[in-house]
């Protein structure tokens, strides 16, 4: 035991000592794989031909909830930058956002969205800043699992005719679930209910449990906070794919195409993000479900295209450049 912390002290300080050759080796590593990524995966004759047989106002419309869409990702990034590290540079912030989303585009699981953020923050440990991203990622993580499921449940009893004892038993096991969830973000009392202790004493289970004291110590305010900046978030990204399937299908049956935004995003969800950018699963699912409301596949497969293109590699593509900016660390 002794010798293995003797060694991670070491292997800390040859990275400390080494840090000037290791940060330009990452971003460089992160270049080259967003660079790759691009050339291999983006057909940009495709994006073309589709734009040009476009709805082009509703494409503005989307534009614009792009740049919502930012904007409600830095501000989220803000606050929790602000209250787990300490930190109201908003240079930093900008910053190691975009270096995240560069960073996560070609890595599955969007991993590299870690070391991307953490490029910023030099003050602070790795381990802090995963904990920071983490908790920015859990909140919307609350809607899409949230709605995602009310969606999926809804869809199979349309469209597979599920008795409606078995939705009904769904709908209200997915309520209690996230009512208890609730309880654990704003209801300390609820820690120490007899459910709990009983899991605590069990020396098998406990040590998952443990995972989950950070909610917690979390701020109510704080919480409450990312919770409606996280709904917001969430509601963007499904009327921007709401209003793409009409630019691309000149139609307008927007409950059904905000039902299949749901859907896609938590399939995304269930589905193990091994492929770059999450490539192919969104655009898979976006062809399957928006065929279940009577759209062409080629609608469903530029509607998510087109998603990417705004959400996920223009932003890249910005943090690509603020790479190699020197930061003021």
């Amino acid at each position: 035991m002794i010798e293995q912390i003797m060694n991670k002290k070491a292997l800390i300080q040859v990275l400390g000592k080494h840090r000037n050759l290791i940060l330009p080796f990452i971003k460089i590593t992160i270049a080259a794989g967003l660079l790759y990524y691009i050339i291999t995966w983006v057909n940009y004759n495709e994006i073309i031909s589709a734009f040009t047989d476009a709805n082009i106002y509703l494409l503005l419309v989307v534009l614009f909830l792009g740049l919502l869409n930012l904007y409600l990702q830095y501000y989220k990034w803000k606050i929790t930058a602000s209250v787990i590290l300490n930190n109201t540079d908003d240079k930093k912030i900008i910053y190691s956002l975009f270096q995240g989303f560069s960073a996560a585009v070609f890595t599955p699981a969007r991993i590299g969205e870690y070391f991307g953020r953490a490029l910023v923050f030099s003050d602070k440990s790795f381990l802090q800043v995963t904990l920071a991203t983490l908790l920015d990622k859990f909140f919307p993580l609350l809607m899409v699992s949230f709605f995602g499921s009310l969606s999926s449940i809804l869809f199979i009893h349309f469209y597979y005719e599920v008795n409606i004892y078995i939705t009904a038993s769904l709908f209200i096991v997915v309520f209690i679930l996230f009512y208890l969830i609730t309880l654990l973000i704003f209801d300390q009392s609820f820690w120490n209910n007899i459910v709990f202790n009983k899991i605590r004493s069990s020396k098998r289970i406990s040590k998952y449990f443990d995972k989950l004291i950070v909610l917690k110590n979390l701020d109510r305010n704080y919480s409450a906070k990312m919770i409606l900046i996280s709904f917001l978030f969430y509601a963007c990204y499904i009327f921007q794919y709401a209003f793409l399937v009409a630019a691309f299908s000149h139609n307008s049956a927007f409950i059904n195409y905000i039902w299949t935004g749901n859907l896609i995003m938590f399939s995304k969800t269930v589905v193990p993000p091994i492929s770059f950018g999450e490539l192919g699963i969104r655009e898979g699912a976006s062809v399957f479900f928006i065929q279940q409301f009577g759209e062409l596949a080629s609608v469903g497969f530029n509607a998510s295209i087109f998603l990417f293109f705004i959400n996920v590699l223009i932003p890249a593509l910005f943090g690509l450049i603020i790479i190699f900016r020197k930061n003021n660390d």
